[in-house]
């Protein structure tokens, strides 16, 4: 079975880079293809692709074809109003804060994709640095999983020391601990795990 694949089409490499990390954390048994334009997407062939977000000029440009897609795309705009011809097209706005953005692209998965709800705890962490999931051969302990969590929720070390009624020392050495066995070293990527291994609620973060 081919993994889902999903196509993000951006003029900016740098956005796009940025969300292609963002979902091959949240998916990583996903392919995340980067395109600067329609027609390097369509080289690549158009038809397998699960969704598409798509720059706002990059889908006024191919609005046919995306209007054809609706149910598989998103389209990417800094700001909250659109072009009129987009009012029925699904958007994300990647101008948001990092936090507010993984929660915004986090509940938008949940809510388009049912079976990511309540992903089983067991899940092998995925390996950030090599894409991909491995086995864990040292799951987080319990109290680990408390103060990721925490961590998730926006909280400072200090605040989980305190939350946890423990010193900020023992925070930072969990932190580490975390780190080092799920391989996870960014906050949004371990606010991901957090979430879709049922850490802690998407509306809690």
């Amino acid at each position: 079975m081919q993994p889902p694949r999903i196509a993000i089409i951006d003029g900016n490499t740098l956005q796009a880079m940025g969300l292609k990390s963002i979902f091959s954390d949240l998916v990583p048994m996903a392919e995340v293809c980067t395109y600067i334009s329609f027609e390097e997407m369509e080289q690549d062939g158009t038809s397998d692709f699960y969704h598409f977000f798509v720059s706002v000029n990059c889908i006024l440009e191919r609005i046919d074809f995306f209007r054809a897609n609706l149910h598989k795309t998103i389209v990417l705009t800094t700001q909250q109003s659109v072009s009129p011809l987009l009012d029925n097209f699904r958007t994300l706005n990647i101008q948001q804060p990092e936090n507010m953005l993984i929660h915004t692209i986090l509940k938008m998965f949940a809510a388009g994709h049912k079976h990511m709800k309540n992903i089983p705890t067991d899940l092998p962490p995925f390996n950030k640095m090599g894409g991909g999931v491995r086995p864990s051969s040292e799951p987080i302990s319990q109290r680990e999983a408390e103060v990721l969590a925490l961590v998730a929720q926006g909280l400072i070390n200090k605040e989980i020391a305190d939350r946890l009624n423990i010193s900020l020392t023992t925070v930072v050495t969990h932190r580490k601990n975390i780190t080092e066995k799920l391989q996870i070293k960014s906050v949004s990527a371990l606010t991901i795990y957090a979430v879709t291994h049922g850490l802690v609620s998407i509306d809690d973060i």
